[in-house]
């Protein structure tokens, strides 16, 4: 599936995901990331590495694209996505934060 309307960094949050690529889809998010999934927080590779293994790639989610829009702020985004797996299915509304190409934050919820 092709993610074109989605910066590089969420894109890879997609698409890695999708392919079930874990060492891509946590080499997406800067060192000090701040994850948030609706109220649990994870912090930093090991927190994502964390939350990828139980929520995310580790119970096969899919991700399919169904809305971007800028955020408030300089790189942040407000993107929705449909998520289908062996966990949450359902729509998904996530904000990201960039710096420097990577994903400083994404909180769900």
């Amino acid at each position: 599936m092709s993610t074109p309307d989605l910066p590089d960094a969420i894109r890879t949050f997609v698409e890695a995901t999708n392919r079930g690529d874990s060492d891509a889809f946590v080499a997406a998010f800067t060192e000090d990331a701040y994850l948030n999934d609706w109220g649990r927080e994870f912090h930093g590779h090991d927190g994502v590495r964390s939350w990828n293994r139980t929520d995310n790639i580790g119970v096969q989610s899919h991700f399919g694209t169904e809305g971007v829009e800028p955020g408030p702020d300089p790189d942040s985004y407000f993107v929705t996505l449909a998520v289908t797996g062996n966990g949450y299915n359902g729509t998904g509304p996530m904000t990201f934060h960039l710096r420097d190409g990577l994903i400083a934050s994404v909180r769900i919820g």
